[in-house]
């Protein structure tokens, strides 16, 4: 376990990482312009979704890849309520608030599980190709859940009915990082192993560098989050801390039931774990236009996401080979 711990932080995309968070709690300039960030972010979601789709088209439609999408999205619905229940009667949030943050932890943290591929790469680890297709799945379940729970109920919080716009269809089904990572695991699928071979020196070469150069600029967000923590509240610090242990261990009763692999039972913990931060938050702002998404994306970011890529993702491989191996 500690082996796999030192393999994992002492890796250029996690030190650099942690350059990012120190430097901006020092207060430093460093800055990387948003547009290059958003580059970095179609890059990397455009190479995991290729190769995903290359590796399903290795291992063919089954049934079990029919079966691991259905339950993908019970296990984001689940996770949602669950997420729900205990910010709602447990730290006693409003309804609209408890279902904004609920829907942030329903649905998952794409570059979490990039990491988490290159972990297992970097270790020798394989993986199910098709867990790629499951990532895509995740996001909309915990939109539509949250959007859900958090309109208007006899006069509460939320629009009554805005979980039924186009608007937010749209955002939950088209939103950019769900068609670039979804469009390229269709176009790696088409094309397979040769179109893999095609396009090696620029989606699979330098992918590490850009995924360093990514966390780098993730640190410098995380941080700032950081900085705003005197208006978190304390129990929502908390939630954010034990929610990676609680929905992991969800995410490995789904890997067991489809009889995964240990890289794959890995990635299905961390899309129980983790937390987007990203797609999520610009479906709740037309969804649940009253909601307070500042709350969710500083927990996924600055609590959850730093737990995860750091401590979380070498002790999920731990117990998957325990409990899956």
């Amino acid at each position: 376990m500690l082996a796999l711990l030192s393999e994992n932080l002492l890796t250029p995309p996690i030190l650099f990482f942690l350059l990012g968070f120190g430097a901006r709690l020092v207060r430093s300039d460093l800055e990387i312009p948003r547009e290059i960030a958003r580059i970095l972010s179609i890059y990397l979601l455009m190479a995991i979704g290729f190769k995903g789709g290359a590796g399903l088209a290795k291992s063919g439609w089954t049934a079990q890849v029919a079966l691991s999408c259905v339950l993908v999205v019970v296990l984001g619905v689940v996770t949602t309520l669950l997420a729900f229940v205990i910010l709602r009667k447990v730290l006693g949030l409003t309804r609209l608030n408890a279902a904004t943050i609920a829907a942030h932890y329903g649905s998952v943290s794409a570059v979490t599980f990039i990491t988490g591929v290159v972990f297992l790469e970097r270790i020798g680890a394989t993986y199910e190709g098709f867990t790629v297709a499951l990532m895509a799945l995740l996001e909309s379940p915990a939109i539509f859940v949250g959007i859900l729970l958090g309109r208007e109920r006899g006069g509460q919080e939320g629009p009554k009915k805005a979980w039924l716009s186009r608007k937010v269809l749209e955002e939950a089904l088209f939103n950019g990082s769900i068609v670039v990572l979804s469009g390229g695991m269709v176009i790696g699928a088409v094309t397979g192993v040769r179109g893999m071979e095609m396009v090696k020196p620029f989606l699979v070469d330098p992918f590490q560098g850009v995924l360093t150069l990514f966390l780098l600029d993730m640190g410098l967000l995380a941080a700032t989050r950081v900085l705003g923590f005197r208006r978190i509240p304390w129990g929502l610090i908390g939630f954010g801390l034990a929610w990676p242990p609680l929905g992991a261990a969800l995410g490995l009763f789904t890997g067991l039931l489809l009889g995964l692999s240990p890289g794959g039972t890995m990635l299905v913990m961390i899309m129980g774990a983790s937390g987007s931060y990203i797609a999520v938050p610009a479906a709740l702002h037309l969804g649940l236009p009253r909601a307070n998404i500042a709350y969710g994306i500083t927990l996924a970011l600055a609590v959850t996401f730093p737990l995860n890529i750091s401590l979380g993702i070498p002790l999920y491989y731990w117990i998957a080979t325990l409990v899956a191996g």
